[in-house]
């Protein structure tokens, strides 16, 4: 009888110690999976536009960039299904490579971004410590780069 009262309390102490270590686990890193929300929120509500195609491997970094967050930018989808095309508001944007940020005021920026480039552009905050640990915002990088693909694949 005795024997069994250890096995059961043993078996609920890994449990609990399971239980607690998935809890805190999924907490941490939840929480920070979406830090760049309110910025990328921030964009959109300055008027700020990414236009961008599927199949574009800088397009494909800047999401990657904003992480989980990337769900709340203002994109704009502009190759056809086919990847061959490029939809109407595209064409009437005149986007002619990928990414292309078009701004409230008019003004355009090409190719990949850094979060701070975007953040002077348009007035909205970014965490400091997001920006600071960004692969876009490491030593190599710079504001102004003109990476980009053209529409042509």
């Amino acid at each position: 009888m005795q024997q069994d009262s250890k096995i059961y309390l043993i078996s609920g102490l890994i449990i609990a110690v399971a239980v607690i270590g998935s809890v805190v686990y999924f907490a941490k890193n939840n929480t920070g999976s979406r830090e760049l929300d309110s910025f990328a929120t921030c964009l959109k509500d300055q008027g700020a536009v990414f236009y961008g195609a599927f199949w574009c491997p800088h397009c494909q970094a800047t999401k990657r960039l904003f992480g989980k967050s990337a769900d709340k930018l203002p994109y704009v989808e502009c190759s056809t299904p086919d990847g061959n095309g490029q939809t109407q508001i595209c064409t009437d944007k005149k986007i002619e490579s990928y990414p292309t940020w078009i701004f409230k005021d008019g003004s355009k920026l090409n190719g990949e971004q850094t979060l701070q480039a975007l953040s002077e552009k348009t007035g909205c905050p970014i965490n400091t410590n997001v920006a600071s640990s960004t692969p876009a915002n490491s030593a190599t990088s710079t504001s102004s780069s003109v990476v980009s693909t053209t529409t042509q694949k």
